[in-house]
């Protein structure tokens, strides 16, 4: 089915991306699913502010949320997504992946995630 988006969708999607953060946060789910707290270990935003932000993302189509107990799980959106959301985010994967912040956000989320997720989750319970 070859479904034309309708201009909320677009609105929706680069309103999305119209916000450092977010665009950090999107990106910064390249290598898989992240929990939240993972998220907030990057951006070392308050967790009322990171939920806002990937709440958007959630309604824009750009990621999947996922609740599993307490804690929500983060990814990239799939097969599944709008065509114009997949393509949105394929853009923003090859237009920024290279630049400074998010080269050293990459480097901060690996050290995020040798933290186990029991220690960057503590201080949220």
């Amino acid at each position: 089915m070859n479904r034309n988006p309708s201009l909320q969708e677009l609105l929706l999607i680069t309103g999305a991306l119209a916000d450092a953060s977010r665009v950090r946060l999107l990106l910064a789910l390249r290598g898989g699913e992240l929990c939240v707290c993972q998220l907030l270990g990057l951006l070392k935003l308050a967790p009322s502010t990171v939920s806002k932000h990937m709440s958007i993302l959630h309604q824009a189509g750009l990621v999947a949320a996922s609740k599993r107990g307490k804690w929500v799980y983060y990814a990239l959106v799939g097969r599944g997504a709008s065509p114009v959301a997949r393509k949105a985010v394929a853009w923003l994967i090859a237009a920024a992946a290279a630049t400074r912040e998010i080269e050293a956000d990459a480097r901060r989320l690996k050290t995020v995630n040798r933290t186990s997720r029991d220690t960057l989750c503590q201080c949220y319970r």
